[in-house]
């Protein structure tokens, strides 16, 4: 058994070297926009992340998982009247973080509406995650899409500035994902992502991941914005609470 976890480890995501995702979308998905599975963080505090299984209604729960970071940016969604479902396009989107396109458009970082007490109990009126896609060792051929919520966006950032400076890429190792529960200076529970690096990828498996990386980035512009970003948000961290009523 020793052994047999040993192999799998040592051949990692080697297999991707007789798989091409931008040959399979083009054949298999000609016509249809690209559509990526998500890994969903609890309202409330809750430490299971909900995993894409094999059967969509059924989603796996799991305190921690492991996967590549291929490619994450900023997502922002503005939309005029209260979002009631569906999967209207936001009235202004932005998947730079910087500039939005649609009404009002221009520039997020001087948009007043990009601003905490521009929405509802003190939240932005306009809505920031940080969207990743991710390569699981167990799902080898497809990557997953987890959207952080603003909670959990300052732990992102100083795991970036760990694993930046000592390996030049995130996409360069596998990361751990954990849950944790924190409460905000207003009282409300919220779920945090935690990261950590679990190993380095080997000098075979990189250049497979960089070319993945490469094909997700041109894939990730045809990819919607997220239904989530218009649940009630608390004021102080931008998490996302409980559904609209």
């Amino acid at each position: 058994m020793k052994n047999e976890m040993m192999e799998t480890n040592q051949t990692g995501f080697l297999a991707l070297q007789d798989f091409d995702l931008a040959d399979v979308m083009c054949a298999e998905m000609d016509g249809l926009s690209a559509a990526f599975e998500r890994v969903k963080i609890p309202s409330g505090g809750g430490v299971m992340f909900e995993i894409p299984g094999e059967n969509p209604e059924e989603p796996d729960t799991v305190k921690t998982f492991s996967a590549v970071i291929l490619y994450q940016h900023s997502l922002n969604a503005y939309y005029q009247s209260e979002y009631q479902g569906g999967s209207n396009p936001p009235d202004c989107g932005s998947f730079d973080g910087h500039h939005g396109e649609g009404n009002p458009g221009g520039s997020c970082d001087s948009c007043p509406l990009n601003q905490y007490g521009s929405g509802k109990n003190g939240a932005k009126a306009c809505k920031n995650r940080r969207r990743l896609y991710l390569l699981r060792e167990g799902d080898i051929f497809f990557p997953v899409i987890l959207s952080l919520p603003t909670g959990s966006l300052k732990s992102f950032t100083r795991y970036l500035m760990r694993v930046i400076p000592k390996y030049k890429n995130s996409n360069a190792v596998v990361t751990k994902f954990t849950l944790k529960k924190a409460v905000s200076s207003t009282g409300m529970s919220y779920s945090q992502a935690q990261f950590a690096v679990e190993r380095v990828l080997s000098p075979e498996e990189y250049p497979l991941i960089a070319a993945m990386t490469e094909q997700v980035k041109a894939l990730s512009k045809n990819v919607g914005y997220d239904t989530e970003d218009a649940l009630r948000v608390d004021p102080e961290t931008g998490e996302v609470m409980e559904p609209l009523n």
